[in-house]
């Protein structure tokens, strides 16, 4: 009969020794390789009529070593599941008996594998303290949007050159040196942006052009940083290149003539709602804008919680094990540098899981198949937003929608882990102080953008 054998070999760290005698095995063995001798389809001999020792000789050591390996796993997750043993990944197997076995010499072998044990550590969220954010909504940021809207929904000209900041200029960026000379082999792009994207100082160059005018410019002086951002990453480029000059030619001059605020714009942009003056369509928008931020600031919140989690929640970690496991048991193989560079990210994510884990266990949270397919239903709406309404029947709809992403694995799984997630957040938003604090929008966005998990 199969034994283990517990050590402790360091804090948080044990070795488990499997001993498994032949008595163990050999019986399962020799049944299986009876099993391989019917299927086996070798050239010249009958189907089930291949001479045992040629199978043994064949399939011998492969079967064995196959037999010893499985039951020697079913005795080690047998006796950590007995032994009720909280541990990190997967054991690691030691180099003691897997090289060793001989079909043809059965005998008894030990295998040893070394565990990670999970901490004992105490959450508490009481003591942790955070700001929910009020964003204060503005006239200015509820005129803005709506003009926002009347652009989208307007009408694009094309005038033969530009007059004002409104204007869309299509341009090829054509990376060249300060005097605008192409360099060779350098970043060649299309894009298109109003001129009210430029810096206030590089404005006025570009009013008064049209179809093939050329303009150099400098990225990093051309750009406030929040556009900057954006262009960056339309052209696929990194803050270093903001250094870089740029000959811009003008390839087209676009306007668009703003939608008037009438009830068609705003049948267009609310079908669903009966607005017939100017005053309920901004109050449609302010209920949007509120509800965006709304959202962010939630975010926000638990943004604080999950660090305040990680920063207060004091554990320790089978450090060397763990390192250890990621060079050698994870999903692919790293060299000793590799692993200790990013162990530490590793082990905030294993921190994370093992918080978030008892915090699941501890507030009970559940998510059940109405949970996903309202899940389901909820991305369609956000996905199609004012467009629902022209539909037809919306609530057949959305459940075949809901019905069908049920079937896809990788939907079901994703969208688990975010409801669990959600759910546990907001149980934990009941239990850590918390205050008010107005903010103004772009101090708020600013925020966002400079924090870094």
């Amino acid at each position: 009969m199969a034994t283990i054998k517990r050590t402790n070999i360091a804090p948080l760290n044990d070795q488990l020794t499997v001993t498994i005698s032949k008595e163990d095995y050999l019986s399962t063995y020799e049944t299986t390789l009876k099993k391989q001798a019917k299927t086996a389809n070798i050239p010249g001999f009958r189907k089930g009529m291949v001479p045992a020792g040629m199978i043994k000789k064949m399939y011998g050591q492969a079967v064995f070593t196959d037999v010893i390996l499985k039951s020697v796993e079913q005795e080690m997750n047998q006796y950590i599941s007995k032994e009720q043993i909280d541990i990190f990944a997967q054991p690691l197997p030691l180099a003691t008996a897997f090289a060793n076995m001989d079909h043809n010499n059965p005998t008894d072998y030990d295998f040893s594998f070394e565990i990670g044990l999970k901490p004992k550590f105490e959450i508490k969220a009481k003591d942790i303290k955070v700001k929910r954010y009020k964003i204060q909504v503005t006239d200015e940021m509820i005129q803005s949007e709506v003009e926002r809207l009347q652009i989208r929904n307007g009408n694009m000209t094309e005038p033969e050159t530009s007059t004002s900041e409104d204007n869309v200029l299509n341009v090829t960026f054509i990376e060249s040196d300060k005097d605008g000379n192409e360099i060779e082999g350098g970043i060649k792009k299309d894009n298109s942006l109003l001129i009210k994207y430029f810096s206030e100082k590089q404005r006025k160059q570009f009013i008064g052009l049209k179809n093939d005018d050329t303009v150099v410019i400098q990225l990093k002086r051309a750009f406030d940083d929040k556009e900057l951002d954006i262009i960056l990453n339309d052209l696929a480029l990194t803050k270093a290149d903001a250094e870089k000059y740029f000959k811009l030619l003008i390839t087209k001059v676009g306007l668009v003539e703003k939608a008037p605020l009438d009830e068609t714009l705003f049948t267009v942009t609310y079908p669903n709602q009966a607005i017939t003056n100017e005053a309920e369509f901004k109050a449609a928008v302010q209920q949007d804008i509120e509800g965006y931020y709304a959202q962010q600031a939630k975010n926000q919140v638990h943004d604080q919680i999950y660090h305040g989690l990680i920063e207060q929640t004091k554990m320790d970690f089978p450090v060397a094990f763990l390192k250890r496991w990621l060079q050698k048991g994870g999903d692919k193989q790293r060299t000793e540098e590799e692993a200790e560079k990013e162990y530490p990210v590793f082990q905030d994510q294993l921190k994370w899981t093992v918080i978030s884990t008892q915090l699941i266990t501890d507030h009970k949270v559940e998510v059940v198949a109405e949970d996903l397919k309202n899940f389901a239903k909820q991305q369609l709406m956000s996905y199609m937003g004012n467009q629902m309404g022209a539909m037809g029947d919306n609530d057949k709809w959305l459940e075949d929608y809901a019905v069908r992403m049920m079937q896809d694995k990788k939907f079901v799984e994703d969208s688990y882990h975010r409801i669990s997630t959600d759910k546990l957040f907001k149980a934990i938003e009941t239990e850590v102080q918390s205050k008010d604090e107005p903010i103004d929008a772009e101090k708020f966005a600013d925020m966002l953008k400079h924090h870094h998990h």
